[in-house]
């Protein structure tokens, strides 16, 4: 996980850096070296998968308001005050794992743990949370709360697996003899209405003639796939090798499609170990 830290006074900085040297990242200072708090925030909020801010939860509230988009997509982000007395997790508790961090960054200072969303606060197991720890996306995160609802009724919740499941089932998750009396499904092929967790383990390949702009290709090509293709990230992080061989269109395709693009050389291909997708586009990318 990479994480930024911001702080706004000495001893908040103090703090900050405390923080990073267990839980590694970036540590700033609002108002020095030029730090503004807008022109971090905008940053780090689509460069890091978590952002802490130490000092007054109102000031990172403000702050992050007008980036937050979705709970699929947004970072974690964790408030801790400068005395280290309480870390509070205020977005993306369970997908972005502002839950899990705030409770790490509570053992390296001593703080107490604020954690609010509901199935914590009873003690029940959180799909979204435990679909991330079995290496799973979320493909409707708007279902999440009807698989919730019914652990916190005290409901029991049935799952189909096309897949191994990791560990033991959480408590209040059975079985399922059907997949269509699944409420939750990990699954390559999602179907029906229940909630999908889709295995992180599709790729897709694709190449592009230097300095085709591609943008519009690889968006029609990525689309259909990213359902079944659990190889969906937040942000797009791309290898600069692209930029000095000039594909430009593969790399601003990749950014419009939210995909990752990695680049390897064609020796690095043959030795390649996992299950690849090859499109060829022979008639315009290459």
């Amino acid at each position: 996980m990479t994480c930024a830290y911001l702080a706004f006074t000495d001893t908040g900085l103090a703090l900050a850096k405390r923080l990073a040297a267990a839980l590694p990242g970036s540590v700033a200072r609002c108002g020095q070296d030029g730090t503004s708090l807008a022109e971090w925030t905008g940053v780090q909020f689509v460069q890091s998968d978590a952002l802490i801010f130490v000092g007054a939860a109102g000031i990172a509230v403000r702050a992050i308001a007008p980036h937050c988009k979705s709970k699929t997509t947004d970072p974690a982000v964790v408030v801790v005050d400068e005395c280290g007395r309480f870390a509070v997790p205020i977005l993306s508790g369970h997908l972005g794992g502002a839950n899990d961090l705030a409770r790490a960054i509570a053992a390296v200072c001593g703080a107490v743990p604020v954690i609010t969303t509901a199935t914590d606060a009873h003690g029940i197991f959180a799909v979204d949370e435990w679909a991330k720890h079995q290496n799973c996306m979320v493909l409707e995160p708007e279902r999440i709360k009807l698989v919730s609802g019914k652990l916190l009724a005290g409901q029991p919740v049935y799952y189909w697996a096309d897949i191994p499941v990791t560990g033991t089932a959480p408590a209040g998750l059975f079985s399922a003899e059907a997949p269509e009396k699944a409420d939750l499904a990990l699954t390559l092929c999602p179907t029906g209405q229940a909630l999908h967790l889709v295995p992180r383990i599709g790729v897709l390949g694709i190449g592009c003639k230097r300095g085709t702009s591609a943008e519009a290709r690889f968006c029609r090509l990525l689309r259909p796939a990213r359902p079944c293709c659990a190889d969906s990230y937040r942000r797009c992080k791309h290898r600069p090798e692209a930029e000095r061989t000039g594909l430009a269109g593969l790399l601003s395709g990749a950014q419009l499609a939210g995909a990752v693009l990695l680049c390897r050389a064609a020796a690095q291909r043959a030795r390649a170990v996992h299950p690849l997708l090859f499109c060829t586009e022979r008639d315009r990318s290459g």
